[in-house]
C-alpha cells in the first residue's frame, strides 16, 4: 500500500483509539481526522454512513474506507496478520 489511510473518530471513542493504535503498531501512515473539532470530517462520516454517527470510519488510499472496523478487518483489507508484531 502506498500512501495515508485517514482515520475519522473522536478521543472518546475506544475503537477509535484501537484502529489508531493497530495503525501505529504496524507503522501504516495514518492522518487522524476529529470530528469533534473538524465539521468536514464530521460532516464526511454522516454523509458515508446515511446521516448516522458510525465511528472510525477509516479510508484507504484507494477511496474505500471501512466503517467502525475490527482490527482482523483492518488487518485483512491492509494485508498484515490481524495481531501485533513482536516488540
Amino acid at each position: 500500500m502506498t500512501g495515508i489511510v485517514y482515520v475519522y473518530g473522536a478521543n472518546w471513542c475506544p475503537d477509535c483509539r484501537r484502529a489508531k493504535q493497530f495503525l501505529t503498531d504496524w507503522g501504516v501512515p495514518f492522518r487522524w481526522l476529529d470530528v469533534e473539532a473538524d465539521q468536514e470530517a464530521r460532516q464526511y462520516v454522516l454523509q458515508v454512513n446515511g446521516g448516522r454517527f458510525i465511528i472510525p470510519v477509516v479510508v484507504f488510499p484507494e477511496g474505500d474506507y471501512l466503517v467502525e472496523p475490527t482490527n482482523r478487518e483492518l488487518a485483512a483489507r491492509l494485508g498484515l496478520p490481524p495481531t501485533r508484531p513482536a516488540p
